[in-house]
Order: C-alpha cells, then sequence, then structure tokens
C-alpha cells in the first residue's frame, strides 16, 4: 500500500507551487507596498512567526479540533458526515479537515465523492511533505475572504490595518467565518451580521472551555466597524525596484517615521522650485551605525503624471558633477602626491585639446589643495586626475558597485572628475557613506532576510572594502566640514540647530542636475535635484538649490544631534610646511603653517620655491656659471615662477620679480625647460577654407629667465619674438613641423597637418 501512495505521488505530484503577492515591508515588519499576483489576487504570504498562538489556536478550533493528531483526514468525522447526510438525505454536514481543505485551495474540483477520493490522496501526499503548523501555513496563506482576499494577511491587512499577529480573539473569529459565505458575509457591508455569527461562536468557544470568560466577554463586547480599505502603496520607488529581484515578501530597513518626514519636506520644497522649472528631487538616506538605507525617495510625487513622478530619481544614471573630487583628491593623498596644504596653480590648461574651465569661467592661480576642493576647482581636479591616472580612480568606483563607470573605462577621460561618466544617486551616496567609516566602503542594506537577520553577505561587505586610508580620509572630512565655503546658506535659521556635517555639491553640464552629499557619524544623506526630461536651468546649482534641502534632511533626522565629530587616526600627523609650496620648509621661507601628513606616504621634499641667480651690478642681465665674469656682479633671489603662471600673471596684469634677460654674449646651450608650445595643438588635425585661409596662432609657455624666442617652419627660420607674444603665419597643406627655440638654445618640436578644404 505504501509503495503504491509512493508510485502514485510520482505519477501525481502535489500541485503547490502557489503564486503570492509581492510584498514590501518596513524596518518593523509592517506591509508599506503590496502587488497583486498574475491572477489578480491579493494573496499575501503569512509566515509561521505571524502565526500567532491565539491564531492558531482559534482557527484549529472552530475548523479542525484533532488538526495535530489525524494523518490528514478524519475518518471519525468522515463517517459522523455520511450518517447524518444519509439520514437526512441531503448534506448537512463536512468532515474536510484544514489538510483536506488546503488540498481543494491548490487544485480546485467540483464537489464530488471521486473529486473527493482525489482530494483525500492530496491530504495524504500534504502530510508526506509538510509539517502540521506549515500545513496551517498554507491553509491561512489560501483561505478565500470574499471578492479577490486570499489569504489572512490579506485579510488583515486590507480589513484592520495590521499583521495577523496583531489580530484580536474578536477580529481573528470574525475573519474565521468568512471563508464558509465569502459572498454573503462582506465586512464593511454585514458587519452586523458577522458580528452575530462572530459571537456565535465565541459562546460556543466559552461552553467548550477553549477561552476563559474574561477573553470571551471582552470579545463580545469588542464592535466590528472595519470597512476594506486600500492596499498600502507607501514607498513606491523602492518597491517597484525590488519587485523585480523576485519573492514573496522583501523586508527593507525603510523607517516609515523619517521616511514619511523626508516625503514631506521633497514634496514641500519642490513646489517652492517650480515658478523656476525646477520640479524633481530624490534622496537616499543611510544610517551610517548599522549601513541600512532608512528612507528612500526617488521622486517629489509618484503620481504627479505631469512631471514624470514615477521615473526612479535615485537610481537613474546622470552625470555627478563634482561630487567624485573628495574621493580623487583621497587617492592622491594616499599616493604621496599631495596634502591639504600643498599648492597646486589654477591656470589655465590644455590637455590634447581639452581644455576644463572652472564654474565660475575664472582663474585663481595659486591655490591649496583644501582650497581647490572647499571651492570645487575643476582644473586643480583635472591635474590632480592626471597626476593620479584615471585608471585607479575607476577601479575604486567600480569596487564600490558604480555599475556604468566600470562599464564605460576604456572611453572615460580625464573630464570624469567633472561629471563626464554616468552615476546614480544610490551609489554616490554609498561612497560617501565610506568618508564616515574611515574610508572603507560598506555595501548600503536595502534589504533583509524576513526573519530580520541580515541578509547573506559576502566578507568584503561584512568587513568592508578599503577605498582611501582612514588618515586622507580623516583630511577630506576636515575639508568639507568647514563652514567658510561658498556653497554654505546664508540663511542662519536652516543651520541653527542642525548637527556638524560634512558635504559636497555638485552641477552637472548644462546646469541639469544638482547634487549635494552630506554625512556625519549618524547618517549620510544624497540629494539629487533636477528634471527628468534633463531641461537645464540657469539657477540650478548644487549649491543654491540641493544643499538647501540637503540642510532640511538633517534638520529634521538628527535634530541638533551632539554626536562626537571624527577624531584624528594613528596614521596622520601634523608638520610645519612652506605656505607658498605646501612643501618642507627651506632656509628661504619665512611664512610656514601646520599641514596634516601620512607618515612614509607624504612627499619630504624641501621647498625649491626660490632661486638663487647672478646679476650684473646694475641688475640689467643675469649671468650662468660658463659667461659669469669674475668681478662686477652680485647674487639675488628669485621666487620660481612657472610658464603657466608667468602667463596668467601676463594676462591678469598681476607684477612679478622676473629675472633679467641672459647675457647675449652667452655661448652655452642650456638644457631641461624648453618652451612649450600651446598653439597649436601637438599631433592636431586643422582644416582651413581654401577661399578664405584662416591664420594659425604661434603661442608658448617659457621660463622666468627667457625674453625672446625663435620659431621655425618646417626646419626654415620664421620670425623672432618676445616670450609672450602671439605670431600667426598661414601653413601649407600636409605635415607641418612647428619648432621653438628661446634665447638660451632650449628647443621643442610639434608636428601639426593641415587639409585645405571648400567651404
Amino acid at each position: 500500500m505504501f509503495l503504491l501512495f509512493l508510485l502514485l505521488q510520482w505519477i501525481f505530484p502535489l500541485p503547490d507551487n502557489v503564486e503570492y503577492s509581492t510584498i514590501i515591508t518596513d524596518s518593523k515588519g509592517e506591509v508599506v507596498h503590496a502587488f497583486l499576483t498574475k491572477d489578480e489576487k491579493w494573496r499575501m504570504k503569512t509566515t509561521l512567526d505571524e502565526i500567532s498562538p491565539l491564531l492558531r489556536k482559534t482557527i484549529v478550533e472552530k475548523e479542525d479540533h484533532y488538526f495535530y493528531s489525524h494523518p490528514g483526514v478524519n475518518l471519525l468525522a468522515i463517517g459522523r458526515a455520511m450518517a447524518k447526510n444519509l439520514f437526512r438525505l441531503k448534506r448537512t454536514s463536512g468532515a474536510s479537515t484544514i489538510t483536506m481543505q488546503v488540498a481543494r485551495a491548490l487544485e480546485p474540483k467540483k464537489r464530488t465523492y471521486a473529486n473527493k477520493l482525489v482530494e483525500v490522496f492530496r491530504a495524504f501526499e500534504l502530510e508526506w511533505k509538510y509539517s502540521k503548523d506549515e500545513i496551517l501555513q498554507l491553509y491561512l496563506n489560501l483561505v478565500p475572504y470574499g471578492g479577490n482576499i486570499e489569504g489572512v494577511k490579506s485579510a488583515s491587512t486590507l480589513y484592520f490595518n495590521k499583521n495577523p499577529d496583531h489580530l484580536s480573539l474578536a477580529e481573528i473569529t470574525a475573519l474565521s467565518i468568512i471563508p464558509n459565505r465569502p459572498s454573503s458575509l462582506v465586512i464593511g457591508k454585514n458587519n452586523d451580521r458577522i458580528v452575530q455569527e462572530r459571537n456565535r461562536w465565541l459562546k460556543k468557544f466559552a461552553a467548550d472551555k477553549v477561552f476563559t470568560e474574561k477573553e470571551i466577554s471582552d470579545a463580545l463586547d469588542e464592535p466590528l466597524n472595519a470597512t476594506r480599505h486600500e492596499v498600502p502603496k507607501l514607498v513606491p520607488h523602492l518597491a517597484w525596484q525590488l519587485k523585480k529581484q523576485g519573492g514573496d515578501i522583501i523586508a527593507t530597513y525603510i523607517d516609515m517615521h523619517k521616511q514619511t518626514q523626508v516625503e514631506n519636506l521633497v514634496e514641500d520644497y519642490i513646489r517652492s522650485l517650480r515658478l523656476k522649472n525646477i520640479r524633481n528631487a530624490a534622496v537616499v538616506v543611510i544610517n551610517n551605525q548599522t549601513h541600512q538605507v532608512v528612507s528612500y525617495i526617488g521622486s517629489a510625487g509618484f503620481y504627479d503624471t505631469l512631471d514624470g513622478g514615477q521615473v526612479n530619481g535615485a537610481a537613474a544614471i546622470r552625470q555627478p558633477g563634482s561630487t567624485l573630487k573628495p574621493l580623487l583628491y583621497g587617492l592622491c593623498i594616499d599616493e604621496g602626491l599631495m596634502t591639504p596644504k600643498a599648492v597646486i596653480t589654477d591656470v589655465a590648461v590644455n590637455y590634447e585639446g581639452y581644455a576644463p574651465e572652472n564654474y565660475d569661467k575664472q582663474f585663481n592661480g595659486y591655490v591649496t589643495v583644501e582650497y581647490a576642493l572647499e571651492h570645487s576647482l575643476n582644473i586643480p581636479a583635472v591635474k590632480a586626475m592626471r597626476m593620479l591616472g584615471k585608471d585607479k580612480l575607476i577601479q575604486k568606483l567600480g569596487a564600490c558597485n558604480f555599475r556604468q563607470i566600470k562599464k564605460d573605462q576604456p572611453k572615460l577621460g580625464l573630464s570624469m572628475v567633472l561629471g563626464g561618466c554616468g552615476a546614480t544617486l544610490e551609489e554616490l551616496t554609498g561612497l560617501y557613506s565610506t568618508f564616515a567609516h574611515e574610508g572603507k566602503y560598506y555595501r548600503p542594506l536595502y534589504t533583509r532576510s524576513v526573519d530580520d537577520t541580515m541578509a547573506a553577505t559576502t566578507l568584503v561587505d561584512r568587513n568592508g572594502y578599503r577605498v582611501i586610508s582612514p588618515a586622507a580620509t580623516f583630511m577630506i572630512n576636515e575639508i568639507l566640514s568647514k563652514v567658510n565655503r561658498p556653497d554654505f546658506p546664508l540663511n542662519w535659521q536652516s543651520t541653527e540647530h542642525m548637527p556638524k556635517i560634512a558635504w559636497k555639491t555638485g552641477t552637472s553640464y548644462g546646469r541639469r542636475d544638482a547634487w549635494s552629499i552630506g554625512y556625519n557619524r549618524n547618517y549620510t544623506v544624497g540629494v539629487w535635484v533636477g528634471n527628468f526630461s534633463a531641461l537645464g536651468i540657469p539657477e540650478l546649482s548644487g549649491a543654491n538649490v540641493a544643499t538647501p534641502l540637503l540642510f532640511k534632511v538633517f534638520n529634521t533626522i538628527d535634530y541638533d544631534s551632539d554626536q562626537e565629530w571624527f577624531t584624528r587616526p594613528q596614521d596622520c600627523d601634523s608638520r610645519i610646511v612652506c605656505s607658498e609650496t605646501g612643501m618642507l620648509p627651506g632656509e628661504h621661507c619665512p611664512n610656514t603653517i601646520s599641514d596634516y601628513f601620512i607618515p612614509l606616504i607624504s612627499a619630504t621634499q624641501a621647498c625649491n620655491n626660490m632661486e638663487e641667480v647672478m646679476l650684473s651690478a646694475d641688475e640689467k642681465m643675469s649671468y650662468c656659471k660658463s659667461c659669469m665674469p669674475d668681478l662686477g656682479y652680485k647674487k639675488k633671489w628669485y621666487k620660481v615662477v612657472t610658464a603657466d603662471m608667468q602667463q596668467y600673471y601676463e594676462e591678469h596684469r598681476i607684477a612679478y620679480e622676473k629675472i633679467p634677460a641672459h647675457n647675449p654674449d652667452c655661448e652655452k646651450v642650456f638644457s631641461g625647460r624648453a618652451p612649450a608650445i600651446t598653439s597649436p595643438r601637438n599631433g592636431a588635425e586643422y582644416l582651413i577654407s581654401r577661399k578664405h585661409p584662416e591664420p594659425l596662432q604661434l603661442t608658448c609657455q617659457t621660463g622666468n629667465d627667457v625674453s625672446k624666442v625663435y620659431w621655425y617652419i618646417n626646419n626654415q627660420y620664421y620670425k623672432t619674438a618676445e616670450a609672450k607674444a602671439k605670431q600667426f603665419f598661414v601653413p601649407e597643406e600636409g605635415p607641418v613641423k612647428i619648432s621653438c627655440t628661446d634665447d638660451k638654445g632650449r628647443n621643442r618640436d610639434i608636428w601639426i597637418t593641415v587639409k585645405y578644404i571648400n567651404l
């Protein structure tokens, strides 16, 4: 007999593949969003933990008193039912156990004696495969409650706005009678009849001494005011995104209190910006203590069809503007290329045709790394990128789950640090949480397992991935937390009780995206403001538009916090450096300042900002060691001014002390520091009109000790000119060699290609 059962089970497998509604729960386990099944049912899965002792006891007592003792079929009940039905010549009593009801729900059929035998077989299959508690769970998940509602969790959510384990005895009993007559006992329409039937069963429970008198009395007195509610549709953007990963129950860490607060802030804030044609925003909040995403807003209004409210701005790939600069500078510090007080030139540059500009189209000359990051200067960032190498930055970003940047690695260049790449608010907020964890990246946690334990993670996720050192992180934190910045709000009321934070802004090309991402020990908050249509707005900027919302969020979720700030790690030390170069002071460095550095990593080169020059007595001519006279000269110290800074000083009419022209009778040919030809560009191709040929400009950058340069075209002398003067020439078609020699014999050659075309 047993072998026959196994054979039948193999031939007719149990159809127990149940499709459940996908539900999204918050940090407390409450349903915040749900989706219909393919057959348009609300069939939410009840977990074993949600089957409270009260729920189990009530259902078993009402539906199948011997559920835990029979093998799936109650033979005594069947015999009793058959006798009653035969005696009265009609069906007056059923004998279906809970297991048999589950079998009927899994495989609905007409009520015939043949189908009843199939039901009995399926009941045995269920008992063979599942435990009693699991069968009870299946029953509670499949039992109909009228309309398209199936399962006790769907009923408790839609009728009582609570989870099954929070239902009272009266509510459980009221729900338990509906499956018998789901069309005539509808909560919200037939509540009086439901109460009468409920009370009849409660009195029966009292007679059988299932519950205490007090429990029965309280249940009898409890009114039934329930009606059918709308299914929760909260956190819609995150819910739709998580639904793609599949699963019956997707448990998140969303804190609905904070979520509601931030949603209201975003909605109110964007309402005030609509007159400027700025119509959307997105916010992601990460709890830095747990790495959990506690708030997620994808747009200013999910149901705003006019402005694309259903677009998920938090997951959309956008240009990140200047938001990658802190990581870049942190990596440069770790490589020993920079320290906060290191000086870099903010002047016009051109790298193979790429000429970056600052946000305000101005140049600042000598600036410290600290100043460059505070003021989000573009040119120093591009120089830092060139020093570091793009692949090192991309490798770190790829490890931090920047998918689009990793995908686009072969075609990215220096411009990526200014926003010439693609990133999402989710990715950027996760990256900035690195600065709150001493340079370690922990992947933001969006979901957890249903039993409230952390979902499966890799060893790297648990221990974190080292992006930058604690020392570099501390230096970046100190820079980004200063308040004397151009992007600090002038309205003191918005910062009166705000906790101390570090933050960075960003604005994409064409003013399409405004970013502001901030963090402290408690939270990392990422803010994006803009239009999903990618419409550029002149008033849109990270400092003026996104940062006020960032501050509002911090003022709301971390109001008046007294959390300690980040402390200096052991691998970070301080030293005295020259204020003009950021290098270790030399004997000619009268002005010094304190600077952070990383021992054994940061550069230890002494300041070389001054050079000694031998001059004629009237200081109108300089000498080298080859042409220096025996008598009649003197020595003088000059500040070293690089060629690009000389050009900056000349263009801005800033006076500086120039080294006098070199002795014209000197016959020595100098090496090194040859003129740098800045126009035309080496290797470039120029198209010139045959009818109206335009001349090409000749310019160069030279050392401070050069007064004249000599230009050659295809090895033929062309012209002598002042070092800073602009010259023009009309080239021949084909390859053209251009040479520039300074008055010390140092030469530089470049090649260009010229084509004449008909325009």
